[in-house]
């Protein structure tokens, strides 16, 4: 699990990032009118396996929700965890 990350919305560069142990860790999107498309999660290895892709992914959609966007979840990560928390659902924009 990730301690203390602080994860932060760089809306110029369309990303939501975190730092640890040097390491920065993001996920990319687009707009797409009122969607949000997540394109690529990206966690290094040496920070791997704490969760930061999922608390990422987290903040992107959680940002779709706050600002009434649907999401495409193009990243095969960020897709996955759509599917694996149900909850967000009715965020998932129509194909």
């Amino acid at each position: 699990m990730v301690e203390s990350e602080e994860i932060r919305h760089d809306s110029e560069g369309r990303r939501f990032t975190t730092s640890q142990e040097g390491h920065e860790a993001f996920v990319e999107y687009e707009r797409e009118g009122d969607v949000l498309v997540i394109t690529h999660t990206i966690v290094p290895p040496e920070i791997g396996g704490r969760g930061i892709a999922g608390k990422l992914v987290e903040a992107a959609l959680q940002h779709a929700r706050t600002e009434g966007l649907k999401v495409r979840p193009d990243c095969s990560y960020a897709a996955a965890y759509m599917r694996r928390h149900p909850d967000y659902a009715d965020l998932l924009a129509p194909a």
